[in-house]
């Protein structure tokens, strides 16, 4: 056995897009980390696709996302919904949420997009090897023990055996993660919600959607019921169904051609995966110094597309705060990791079992009459009230985006006037965002030390600030505090803010 002379700060287990971004934003903060995947490459399979929004403005955060919509450039107009009897005889459905289409340059400055897995998984790999993080793929965790300073994990690689220490853990290592089950974290939920199988195959379908392009498309016939999904808007697709989903394999190709509406067309099987959509939810998302992520915290069924979205901002929530212990600042804000994304996690993987596989009701309706969120709130609307936030009980709903400065949510958008958004002027550190009558915060922030903006009249309006209030944004562009008002004391009322977020400590702003 040998033993690795250069010790990470943080072992990341799993090389998917949770555990790839894990890297990415760790290196980010300058945490030296190790990530190992079993696996000896990234994923074959497309499986996730929809890049939403917010996972958008995480990677712009990054300084990546132009090289993700690179990747994606094969589907950037396939973004609508389709339906029809087959494929050939499918329209498109027209796109609606509830409070009607925004302005998207209002609320974000990014575009979403669709990528699927085996084509971004690559960049972030490469990526994250670019920019210094030690990826290891083909290298699989055998076995880990917690120490009271830090973590002892065995890992191994052809017949090569290394020892590893690392102050702390992210298990992202998927849905069945064998390290949520050594840790013994039960699972609660809706549990399964029933059966279905994805048919990924090659054919040549470029022409018969041109002028039709879609991300989905819905087949409602008798005799091939399910829908297509895009993979590279020509040749890559993948039908999934809940019909027939055990029939033989060499089945599979005349109920596609059933489902296309063209019966010679050529088609080429690649893969057949059957899978059980479900809601299961760990109930801790923190053993100690081990952290659970993306699929091995929370399962949920791909109605909402928020999967893979909901795993990228966990790490990206977990990334900041273990940064900011591994320069000092108590190990508890580490357990507010648990008390910020276990509440959303469960909210999202909740909403997107009650949402229909239908695409004509989706957003309509409920498999249970259970009220639905807006799909652009359940992306850019959740709200923290406990955990490094300072909740002043100012109301929210998710009926519809409503983001206006308060505690707990991310900061609103805002272009400014050199071009940039306001989500721009967060980067690895806390931020003071101030009104125009806010230059005593200057001083005030000095000792922190704490970067401050001055923003203009219209961005305090719209957040709910006087010209002489202020919010304190978190690293991961959540707001943590709001002051509307400029207080007899800025400095004293700042250090406390500081405090109570950082869980008693100042020295890791």
């Amino acid at each position: 056995m040998m033993y690795n002379v250069h010790e990470p700060r943080v072992l990341i287990v799993g090389g998917g897009l949770v555990g790839l971004s894990a890297a990415l934003f760790l290196r980010q903060q300058g945490v030296a980390t190790v990530l190992v995947e079993r696996r000896p490459t990234t994923s074959p399979q497309p499986k996730a696709r929809r890049i939403n929004i917010r996972t958008m403005e995480l990677f712009r955060q990054l300084g990546i996302a132009d090289e993700v919509m690179d990747a994606a450039r094969d589907l950037a107009e396939y973004q609508h919904f389709a339906a029809g009897p087959t494929l050939a005889q499918a329209t498109r459905i027209p796109f609606t949420l509830p409070g009607g289409v925004p302005d998207w340059s209002t609320i974000t400055p990014v575009t979403a997009c669709l990528c699927a897995q085996d084509l971004l998984e690559p960049v972030l790999r490469r990526i994250a090897i670019a920019r210094g993080c030690d990826v290891r793929f083909g290298v699989e965790l055998t076995d880990f023990t917690t120490e009271p300073d830090g973590i002892v994990a065995t890992i191994g690689a052809d017949r090569t055996v290394d020892r590893l220490r690392a102050d702390y853990m992210i298990a992202a290592d998927g849905a069945a993660s064998p390290i949520r089950e050594r840790l013994g974290i039960p699972r609660d939920g809706r549990g399964t919600l029933g059966r279905a199988v994805n048919i990924y195959f090659h054919a040549d379908l470029a022409e018969l959607v041109r002028g039709r392009e879609f991300n989905l498309c819905q087949i409602e016939n008798t005799d091939a019921p399910g829908a297509f999904a895009s993979i590279d808007g020509s040749y890559r697709w993948i039908f999934t169904t809940a019909d027939g989903i055990d029939r033989p394999v060499d089945e599979w190709p005349s109920v596609l051609r059933a489902a296309i509406g063209l019966p010679e067309i050529a088609i080429d099987v690649l893969s057949i995966l059957p899978w059980e959509p479900g809601m299961f939810v760990a109930e801790r998302y923190r053993a100690d110094r081990i952290f659970l992520a993306g699929d091995a915290a929370h399962v949920m069924p791909p109605f909402a597309a928020a999967g893979a979205n909901t795993g990228i901002e966990d790490v990206h929530n977990l990334a900041w705060k273990l940064a900011a212990v591994l320069r000092g600042a108590d190990p508890a804000l580490l357990d507010t990791y648990h008390e910020e994304r276990r509440p959303v996690g469960w909210y999202i993987a909740d909403q997107s079992s009650i949402r229909t596989a239908n695409l004509r009701t989706m957003n309509r309706e409920s498999k249970d009459a259970t009220p639905l969120a807006d799909p652009i709130a359940m992306i850019l609307g959740n709200r923290y009230h406990t955990g490094a936030v300072i909740d002043d009980g100012s109301p929210n709903t998710m009926a519809h985006l409503d983001i206006t400065g308060q505690p707990g949510t991310r900061l609103p958008h805002r272009w400014l006037s050199d071009g940039r958004s306001s989500l721009d002027l967060v980067d690895t550190t806390c931020v003071l965002l101030v009104g125009p009558e806010g230059t005593a915060w200057k001083t005030a922030a000095e000792q922190l030390p704490l970067e401050v903006h001055e923003l203009n009249q219209d961005w305090t309006d719209t957040v709910g600030l006087c010209p002489g209030g202020a919010l304190l944004v978190r690293p991961d562009q959540i707001v943590a505090w709001r002051i509307p008002t400029m207080p007899d004391d800025p400095a004293a009322a700042l250090n406390t803010a500081v405090d109570l977020i950082f869980r008693r400590t100042r020295t890791a702003v």
